[in-house]
Parts: structure tokens; sequence; C-alpha cells
């Protein structure tokens, strides 16, 4: 995600610390969502992470909109800075209104607050847990239909953040990506080795040369599935030799990171690494030495989602209603067929309404498009990262405890 991100970057789904999110360093301060608007315009925000929206689409539905509405999009590198900044939004005290006023007059404008932004689907149920988030309204939003149904189970939720049919819609996707196994090509025909599948990072000729995801759903998920299992498994206990597999795992692994992954897969210090599709694809132009798979017996797939923030009482302005009303369109926007073409030509993730489209309307660049053809990710065997029970996160945290401090 990400790139993913951040860990767009998939953050595992444990009920994240209070400490975490209260990061000043780290946190969005409201002042900087802070933006100006005047004329008798509703003016309507967007947090937005960045390069997930291409230029003209942005243009295009600026042109569509009356001259009496504006909407704003502030774009943001990386997913937890928006979580960070939905945490402020929620928990914002009101300044002094003599205080407010006065900023007011010297500054001749009024404040503005997103009332749409960007979250990954790995962080939906937290969000939801923590108030964060509302739900949208199907009504406002004509092309929910033609989401497919999966889609539309994934962000159907109820107020304790998991899936439910009768939830309401927490999350509107408009693109999604994988993870995958990145490698160096001109190291691994030398050692005439060929990476297909999970299984293939566990050879001998790659101890200390590959890099794991920081991430104990990802790198725990992607050892259950070299085991035939689900991401999704509710008891790791049943698994007699998980931990085994992952302590040979680790001794293969040279670091672990969702950030810093790329330099030594460049430099060749890393010969393997398991990554986030949006930053591997950027990658392959310029490097032709590093290429990529889909493994075989399946992969986690992310979205990144539109949600509505939860602001409290003193952070709505009059115009509250007319700024949903844009951002529901914009969000009705994303899921037209032209809009989901853009999407998917020309920033590296794939727009789920492509799937709908006849084969004869989709560009042929987009046909060519491994994403787009992927029977392994268009298959069950590959999943999205789904909220675990409390037990079964812990089952995870100790797990992972162990295995990193192994020697």
């Amino acid at each position: 995600m990400y790139s993913h991100f951040f860990c767009s970057e998939h953050l595992m789904n444990y009920q994240l610390s209070r400490r975490y999110f209260l990061r000043s360093s780290a946190a969005l301060a409201v002042s900087q969502l802070l933006s100006g608007c005047g004329g008798g315009q509703a003016t309507a925000q967007i947090l937005l992470l960045e390069n997930s929206i291409p230029l003209q689409s942005i243009r295009d539905f600026h042109k569509s909109l009356p001259q009496n509405q504006k909407i704003e999009f502030k774009p943001q590198t990386q997913i937890s800075q928006i979580f960070d900044s939905l945490y402020t939004l929620r928990h914002y005290k009101k300044p002094e209104q003599k205080i407010k006023n006065a900023l007011n007059k010297i500054l001749n404008k009024v404040e503005v607050y997103p009332s749409l932004t960007t979250l990954g689907d790995a962080w939906l149920s937290t969000a939801i847990q923590q108030n964060l988030i509302q739900p949208l309204s199907s009504k406002s939003l004509p092309n929910w239909q033609k989401l497919p149904k999966n889609w539309q189970k994934l962000v159907q939720r109820n107020a304790q953040g998991d899936l439910a049919d009768d939830g309401a819609i927490y999350g509107a996707p408009y693109r999604w990506g994988s993870t995958v196994i990145a490698y160096r090509r001109d190291k691994l025909e030398s050692l005439n080795i060929t990476i297909k599948d999970w299984q293939d990072l566990w050879l001998p000729e790659l101890r200390d040369r590959i890099s794991l995801l920081d991430s104990p759903r990802e790198v725990i998920g992607l050892t259950l599935k070299k085991l035939g299992q689900s991401y999704n498994l509710d008891n790791l206990d049943t698994i007699s030799n998980l931990k085994t597999e992952l302590l040979a795992l680790h001794k293969q692994t040279k670091l672990y990171s969702s950030d810093h992954y790329l330099e030594p897969l460049i430099l060749g210090d890393t010969w393997a690494a398991v990554a986030w599709s949006t930053d591997i694809l950027p990658l392959l132009k310029r490097y032709p030495e590093i290429k990529f798979v889909i493994p075989q017996s399946g992969t986690s797939l992310w979205a990144d989602l539109w949600v509505k923030p939860q602001l409290p009482q003193a952070l709505l302005t009059s115009d509250r209603a007319e700024q949903f009303k844009i951002v529901s369109e914009w969000i009705d926007f994303c899921w037209q067929p032209k809009t989901a073409k853009q999407i998917s030509l020309f920033t590296d993730g794939i727009s789920p309404i492509l799937a709908t489209l006849p084969r004869q309307e989709i560009p042929q660049d987009l046909q060519d498009n491994v994403f787009v053809n992927s029977a392994i990710l268009n298959s069950d065997k590959s999943e999205f990262l789904l909220p675990l029970k409390p037990e079964t996160e812990q089952q995870y945290r100790d797990l992972w405890l162990k295995v990193r401090q192994s020697l």
C-alpha cells in the first residue's frame, strides 16, 4: 500500500495502543488540516494517500462541480499519518471562541476539516472500534450496487469492526493490490533458482539474503499459506509445526522492514524481499534486474478505502451536509468506469470496478496487467487480512515475540 505504504503498509489487525496514536511527532496537528474558503462556497476537504488518485481524475471531478461547490485534496505520504489525523480530530477540543474569532479575522478564512479520508482495510476495524469513522449511506452512492459483492462484504461491519452481512457500510474501496515476492533475477539465475512460491524463501541458498515485512500478520500468514492454511486461521495452536517453520524462516532473514526494504534489494544486499506491490511496480522499469512473482499458493490482498471521519460537535460547520454531498459524489465518481480505468492505468493499484467491465472495454495495457489477469489473485487462494478474535490476536503477539527474540 501501499506506497503502501505504508505499511498501505499492511497493519496487523491488532488493538493498537493509544500511545501509538498520541505520538506528537507523527500525528498531524489539527491546524495542518485547516484551509481557507470564501465567497459563499461549500468546501469539502479530502485527505488521501499520495499518488493513489491520478491528477486527471481530480481535474475531471473539479470540472463537474457547480461554481458554489469546492473540493480540496490534501495528499499524505502514509496511511499512518491519516489515521493519526483521524484520532486527533476525534479528540479535538474547541479553543476559546474569542481566540478563534481573532484568528478568523486576521486570516480572513473559516476552518475546513476533512469530510473524507483514505484508510487501508487493515486499519478499518480499529477505526470503527475507536469511533473514529462513521458509516456511509448507500442511498447517496448510486454506484455501490456496481461494486462486486466480495468488496461490499469487506466493508460491511458491525459496531465492533467485525464482518457482518447486515452491517453498516464503513468504507468505499477504490483500489487494491497485494503482497508479492520481489527478487534479484541476476543473483538467482546464477544459482539456477526460480522463485515461484512462499516455500522458496526457505531455500538454503537464500540464507541471510531475504527481507520480510515487519508485520506479524504478513509473516505468520505467508508461513500458514506455505503449510496449506489460511491467513485468517482462528487458532494457531492447531498447526503443530508453525513455530518450527517460522524459526527456520527467521534464520533466513537479513532484515525485517515494511518501509526500508527496497534499497537493500537494489544494492544486492538482499536477493529476495516480501514486498507491497505498490512499492515494487514503480521499480521495474528503472531496475530491470528486479522481478516479482505472485506466490502460487496465494497471497494477502489490501485495499484503499474512502472513509468518513467522526468529527466532534465543535468541528461541525453549517455547510457540513453540503460537504458530505460533495464527497459522496466523489466516491461515486471513483466508481465510474472512466475513473476506474484511470486509477488502474496511472496508479500502482487496480480499481475493483475493473472486474465488472466487459473485456473489450478494458484498455489493452490493463488487459496485459498481471494483477488484472492473475488467476491466483482472483481466486480463494488470495485473501484480505480480516479482523481476528482477541484470543487469536494474543496468539499472534506471543508467537511473533518468541520468533523475533530467538537467536
